[in-house]
């Protein structure tokens, strides 16, 4: 076993451009499910895991549990005692057998009686976990952000090519039928030529605590909580949910937090790829003293050829709903207008009345703000990907779109954190400007960063 762990923590070299190259454009279908290896068949049981026990294990639970699936829970994973033990009291409830607890995810690879894995982790550990779990020959269900950075989005969308093996992104609400529905519909011209899309999240988060160096809480694995990450010193209460907000080793701030949902439907609407410029406006203006160490407001403008645009307007700790809800992404097109989110859609015409609309009418609509969420989205995306697994349906979120939807995140982040705008190839994602591609990749622990292929 200590020469498996070892190999698996030499796992990460830099990228290199061959693998730039290597990456092929994509088309904005579904990857097909028969293009997949070794397949499990339609009636075959499917083992799963389960990484990271925080606020989204939850979500899960339905389409674990749902006997149409024919789903065994083989392990639940997490550095924290108490999550773990947590996880389990809350499964014991809903599946009649008893799934075990594992701290570490690579001894979990190295079962190879494990055919999927379900990824709810901090970022960091997103795209490094998700590449090693395909090394060994799993299937993935990777949540946002489905990447810490460019690099590793380029290396996730290389590594299912290489390893052919379903890697569904956690941007559920391509799996909303409400949403699917428009989607067609724009593509099909009811609003004629979409031109440009606003996707906006408005929420009220409070005062972070300051860090201060502290001893681990007991049943924390630290040192492996940051596993790709550069090692420092424990700060209070990082574990929970706090590390999204403590600088960017470990989170990727609200862009790669909540923005990935709406910027994805955008882009989607759009049938647009990479941008060729961004700009943002973004700095911290609540609670100027607390712990949160990046901006808490931004505006970020994406360009995109053929005159089209995607613009952000996030507002983490100011509630005011100037759209009229939390969340949700608008479409404006030649003949109209469309607005939707979580729990359907509402379309306009230029005169700004109310063409059509279809909203969820179920008591277990996607949740829009709630920490962890969940909801029928969720679970009919869970669902596509056991699906997918089988052979049954072809997946709704292929990383190789997921990670391109990621990028715009990455793109803002990177402006605000040099201070200025860039230009960007819109077919190869690559930066023009020499600070930002000093952010293309990040530093890792040695002997934790992807292998090039």
């Amino acid at each position: 076993m200590k020469n498996k762990l070892k190999n698996r923590r030499n796992f990460i070299k830099k990228a290199s451009a061959g693998i730039l190259g290597a990456i092929t454009s994509t088309s904005f279908t579904s990857a097909s499910a028969k293009s997949y290896s070794k397949i499990i068949g339609a009636n075959d049981r499917i083992n799963v895991a389960i990484q990271g026990l925080g606020r989204r294990y939850p979500a899960f639970k339905n389409s674990i549990s749902n006997k149409k699936n024919n789903i065994h829970l083989s392990y639940l994973c997490d550095v924290m005692k108490s999550q773990r033990e947590k996880a389990f009291e809350a499964f014991s409830k809903i599946i009649d057998y008893k799934p075990k607890l594992e701290n570490d995810i690579r001894k979990i690879f190295d079962d190879k009686k494990v055919d999927a894995i379900l990824m709810a982790t901090p970022d960091h550990w997103h795209a490094p976990g998700a590449c090693m779990g395909m090394e060994s020959g799993t299937h993935i269900y990777l949540e946002k952000p489905c990447s810490h950075n460019l690099m590793e989005g380029k290396m996730l969308i290389a590594y299912q090519k290489h390893y052919d093996k379903i890697v569904q992104m956690g941007n559920q609400q391509r799996s909303s039928n409400e949403t699917i529905e428009l989607i067609n519909g724009i593509h099909n011209g009811i609003i004629g030529d979409a031109h440009l899309a606003i996707a906006f999240y408005h929420n009220t988060r409070t005062r972070v605590p300051n860090q201060t160096k502290i001893a681990p809480p007991d049943g924390l694995d630290w040192d492996l909580f940051q596993g790709p990450a550069p090692r420092r010193e424990y700060t209070n209460d990082t574990w929970n949910y706090n590390w999204h907000w403590y600088g960017w080793d470990y989170g990727t701030a609200e862009m790669g937090n909540n923005a990935t949902h709406e910027l994805d439907i955008a882009r989607w609407a759009l049938q647009v790829k990479h941008p060729s410029h961004v700009d943002v406006f973004a700095d911290k203006f609540q609670f100027i003293n607390d712990g949160w160490e990046m901006y808490d407001t931004m505006e970020a403008r994406f360009k995109f050829s053929k005159n089209k645009m995607i613009t952000w307007d996030g507002q983490s700790r100011n509630g005011y709903q100037k759209y009229g809800g939390g969340r949700g992404t608008i479409i404006y097109g030649s003949k109209g207008s469309a607005f939707v989110d979580r729990s359907g859609y509402k379309i306009f015409g230029l005169n700004g009345k109310l063409v059509k609309e279809n909203n969820s009418k179920s008591k277990n609509k996607e949740s829009g703000l709630a920490l962890g969420g969940g909801g029928n989205a969720t679970d009919k995306h869970v669902t596509n990907f056991f699906n997918a697994i089988r052979g049954k349906e072809d997946l709704r979120s292929p990383i190789e779109q997921g990670s391109i939807s990621q990028t715009l995140t990455h793109y803002a982040n990177i402006s605000y954190r040099i201070g200025k705008s860039f230009d960007i190839d819109e077919e190869s994602g690559l930066i023009y400007d020499r600070d930002a591609m000093k952010l293309w990749s990040r530093e890792y622990e040695p002997g934790w960063k992807i292998n090039d292929l």
